[in-house]
């Protein structure tokens, strides 16, 4: 027992780190909006997102973590050493984006991070990479943006009443607008927790059941959930030290926003998210959904022009090309040369 112990303590480490940056990241989308519109305050967020990312683990998770965990890859293939260096390099990737203030996507590092190791070791799924899991991360943000700048162009414009103003202070005339976009809020950490927890908790979990020979015994689900148990709480570390500054990027920086759209661009978003979860299970990017959604808004205010002269849009592009490109070639580069 020692022995399986010593084995797993660095890729669980690996894990809850990652975990930790991926609360840092997964803030921004689901509370950018809310703390945008000055509804909820910064202390509250981390243990509201923390307790919702865990439930939506727990009830809506399980296909996303066995897409990471054997669906790119051969579960054979997530041994200590190679498991270890899939997260050290999604951590870093994500690590990095968190300190420049950009929420990044967690999805894509792990599935390219997963890809780098299979294109290394042999055994790439193309199908599923290529024909499912890169055409829904170009599809859905389109959708996003797509509806988005539909409502805020044709239709938003139409509705005349007070709770669509910039000025807060007619929030406290609107209870049931606030509790909405807290509702929203939570949806959208929810969400998160069905999709982005697999990111860490796919390999571990994959990793462990090779270890134990849990798949000979025929059930794997209590390693599953135990894995979510250890990586779930982490987000909300992560949230608490790392979340502000790319909540502050996406929800005050590109554009400001009033109550109203903040729950629309809310419930948008998760709701794509969570379908993607539950249909197909597949890693998707929650961070790329709610910035598409804000660059429509963008545009439809103050233009074109003006949306992508905007630093933090320009910055968040090349951090997303960037960041997966960078997990993909550490982990192919450091399990080629371990071969």
């Amino acid at each position: 027992m020692s022995e399986l112990f010593n084995c797993l303590t660095i890729p669980f480490l690996l894990a809850m780190f990652l975990a930790i940056n991926m609360g840092g990241s997964g803030t921004a989308p689901a509370f950018s909006a809310a703390y945008g519109s000055n509804v909820i305050k910064r202390q509250l967020i981390p243990g509201l997102f923390g307790i919702m990312v865990l439930a939506g683990a727990l009830m809506a998770g399980k296909q996303v973590s066995l897409t990471l965990g054997k669906g790119l890859i051969d579960q054979v293939y997530f041994t200590p050493f190679n498991t270890s260096i899939i997260l050290l390099s999604i951590a870093l990737s994500l690590l990095i984006a968190n300190l420049m203030g950009i929420p990044q996507s967690t999805s894509q590092s792990t599935v390219l991070s997963i890809a780098g190791a299979a294109t290394a070791l042999g055994g790439l799924n193309t199908k599923k990479l290529f024909c499912e899991i890169i055409p829904t991360w170009f599809i859905l943000p389109l959708i996003s943006f797509g509806i988005m700048f539909i409502l805020s162009k044709f239709i938003f414009p139409l509705l005349q009443n007070k709770i669509f103003t910039d000025d807060y202070s007619h929030l406290k005339e609107h209870v049931a607008l606030k509790a909405c976009l807290i509702f929203a809020s939570l949806y959208v950490a929810f969400s998160i927790g069905a999709n982005n927890v697999a990111n860490a908790a796919g390999p571990i979990a994959s990793l462990t059941i090779n270890e134990l020979g849990v798949e000979n015994i025929g059930n794997s689900l209590p390693i599953l959930i135990l894995s979510v148990l250890i990586v779930a709480p982490c987000f909300a570390i992560g949230s608490s030290l790392l979340g502000h500054k790319t909540t502050k990027t996406t929800g005050k920086d590109i554009i400001a926003v009033n109550p109203f759209y903040a729950t629309v661009i809310a419930i948008i978003v998760a709701t794509l998210l969570l379908l993607a979860s539950i249909m197909k299970g597949i890693p998707t990017s929650l961070v790329q959904l709610n910035s598409g959604a804000f660059i429509a808004l963008s545009i439809s205010e103050v233009g074109v022009s003006k949306t992508f002269k905007n630093k933090a849009v320009r910055k968040s592009f090349i951090v997303w090309i960037v960041a997966p490109i960078f997990s993909y070639v550490l982990t192919y580069v450091l399990l080629s040369i371990n071969k």
